[in-house]
């Protein structure tokens, strides 16, 4: 573990990356308030020159929250975020939700945790003074209250809301009684539980932390401390600050859009026991006994994120002959070549194939995880590509999994079926990738593809894969401007703004949503606010189509002229000049900030080789 000086060293050397991860490892050593509050002090110089997204977050409570609050944002600047706090008054949160005068409407927070405990906001029942036959109305009100705090939030905010369950008591006031009955204490909580559920279920931008899993994970005498509740309304044990900590993170990284989009996985001793090379497919160990059973349930957690739309690649020093007949060959293998959309198996540094993969994935590296046994092969990955995040794994493999499925970077707050099909798609992305290295023009390969292109509104059943493409698309995203479900209903439901979804197909199979542009008129001019596609399909003229279709939508509804403008970041180079090469004129520019124009008495040219279909115009 690295001591306080080193880290102190590291930043007056103006060694930021190695000062960030020197602070990481200190924290994860020992993960204490002391410590947190040391990362926030020493990350004040450095702050600056790392890349960080802001958030703004309300954290509105029934009891004493403050000392989690250091942990949190010391755990949200590890993971790129820079967290704003705003904590509310003690026990107040309705008042706050229900008063637009309030100072959390006037923090505007992106974020709002909404942290209770059954005891605050049910005593009746946490006491057990409430009738069991009471308990279906105790529920209904209580669903009901926390509907009207909901409505209060979304009439003033657009703000995203993470909502507790309520705890069972440790102990139900009846003893084992209760759960000899299905009126009894700990059923009349579930019962709630499965209604605040129900009720967020119904909202956009409403998610629920299992605060009841959540202690009985980390074990429920354990988590509190009765003399800190008596004395200082504090119902958390020291040891517990940092597990709430960490599980605010689990929302707070895809809300914040800083989620990885892959796992990239080393073989020999990580998803097998043993070296393949030296061992052989018949010395390496894998099945149903230690320590071939830990290898097993590495494999069901790999699988498990791959169904979560988690694409996964391998990176191995290994001869490619010997590790492919693991795949081929050991019956026990759960993970196949298909699972996988590409694969480095060579002698070259883990960096350097790790650029490689990200590169033929085409995603950036900062979306990239590392799944590897060998502390040094972790470490060089940390330190040549600090944008990577290395999972951290213990000495034993027994607790491989487990450390691979509490990783917060792969949680998702909603799958699309484009999550689910991601595999399928890289599949059908080799074939097409086989199909254009065949020879011919480039307009052949175009149309030898069949690519077939929907355009319509957005809908309650695309809602939030467009939400998503806004907060994740990076590469040809000319604005780079996110939005969540509800900012999105919000426009489609203004007349003067216009939302429309794009999903592709092509004789290979479907690439899904993958387009968002989104418009608003002014006077006779339409204005594209936002103009996005997934980099699967850059580069086939997909872009092209949708610039077409928005553009002529737009001239049919009266507007003399289209705007749009291209805002800078640091990786959407590659649209940089998409207007100029669609025949728009360069109106402004500030600071590398540039606006286009272009007049809609001029077509902009649909890809012959593109089949439209639509519902708000007639198939072209």
């Amino acid at each position: 573990m690295p001591d306080r000086n080193q880290i102190v060293s590291a930043i007056e050397g103006r060694e930021h990356q190695r000062a960030l991860g020197l602070m990481r490892e200190l924290f994860n050593e020992a993960p204490t308030l002391a410590n947190a509050q040391f990362v926030l002090k020493q990350a004040g110089p450095i702050r600056e020159h790392l890349a960080m997204v802001p958030c703004r977050l309300a954290i509105l409570r029934s009891f004493t929250i403050e000392p989690v609050v250091p942990i949190l944002r010391a755990l949200a600047l590890f993971h790129g975020i820079d967290l704003i706090v705003h904590v509310g008054d003690f026990n107040a949160y309705s008042t706050e939700l229900l008063d637009p005068q309030s100072s959390f409407y006037g923090f505007n927070p992106a974020v709002v945790i909404l942290a209770t405990q059954t005891r605050d906001v049910l005593p009746e029942l946490w006491n057990d003074s409430v009738a069991t036959e009471d308990s279906e109305a105790l529920a209904a009100r209580a669903g009901s209250d926390i509907e009207h705090l909901i409505d209060s939030l979304r009439s003033r905010s657009k703000a995203h809301l993470i909502l507790n369950t309520l705890e069972l008591p440790n102990f139900p006031n009846a003893g084992i009684l209760d759960s000899q009955r299905n009126t009894g204490q700990s059923e009349a909580i579930r019962s709630i539980n499965r209604r605040l559920r129900e009720v967020a279920a119904k909202n956009l931008g409403v998610y629920v932390l299992d605060y009841d899993a959540l202690i009985a994970r980390f074990g429920r005498l354990n988590w509190g401390d009765e003399s800190k509740w008596l004395t200082m309304r504090m119902p958390l044990g020291a040891d517990s600050f940092v597990h709430l900590a960490r599980e605010y993170i689990r929302f707070l990284l895809p809300l914040c859009g800083r989620t990885c989009k892959a796992l990239v996985i080393d073989l020999d001793n990580t998803i097998w026991c043993g070296v393949i090379g030296e061992d052989g497919l018949d010395g390496i160990k894998l099945g149903a006994e230690y320590p071939g059973n830990a290898y097993l349930e590495v494999q069901r957690a790999i699988l498990d994120l791959h169904r979560r739309g988690i694409i996964l690649a391998i990176c191995s020093k290994n001869n490619p002959e010997d590790a492919l007949e693991v795949f081929k060959k050991h019956d026990a293998m759960l993970l196949r070549l298909d699972h996988f959309a590409a694969t480095r198996i060579n002698w070259k540094s883990k960096p350097e194939n790790i650029r490689e993969l990200a590169t033929e994935l085409n995603i950036g590296i900062d979306a990239l995880a590392f799944l590897d046994d060998n502390p040094l092969e972790r470490e060089e990955v940390r330190v040549l590509l600090p944008e990577v995040h290395v999972i951290d794994l213990p000495a034993g493999p027994a607790h491989f999994a487990a450390a691979l499925r509490s990783t917060p970077v792969f949680e998702r707050l909603a799958l699309s079926n484009e999550d689910r099909d991601r595999g399928a798609y890289y599949q059908a992305e080799r074939q097409r990738a086989q199909l254009q290295a065949t020879g011919g023009t480039l307009d052949d390969y175009y149309r030898s593809l069949g690519m077939v292109v929907e355009i319509g509104a957005v809908t309650s059943r695309t809602i939030a894969r467009v939400a998503q493409l806004t907060q994740k698309t990076n590469q040809f995203n000319l604005t780079t401007r996110r939005y969540n479900e509800q900012e999105i209903a919000n426009k489609e439901a203004d007349a003067r703004w216009r939302v429309d979804a794009l999903t592709a197909s092509d004789r290979f199979g479907d690439y899904g949503l993958v387009g968002v542009a989104i418009t608003n008129r002014n006077g006779d001019v339409c204005e594209i606010d936002s103009f996005l596609l997934s980099c699967r399909v850059i580069g086939r003229s997909v872009e092209t189509a949708l610039l077409s279709y928005v553009a002529r939508e737009a001239a049919s509804s009266g507007m003399r002229s289209i705007r749009g403008w291209y805002l800078p970041t640091r990786k959407n180079a590659p649209s940089k000049d998409f207007y100029s090469k669609h025949g728009f004129k360069m109106i402004k520019e500030s600071e590398g900030k540039m606006l286009f124009e272009h007049d809609l008495s001029k077509e902009i040219g649909w890809p012959d080789w593109i089949e439209l279909r639509t519902d708000r115009s007639e198939s072209r």
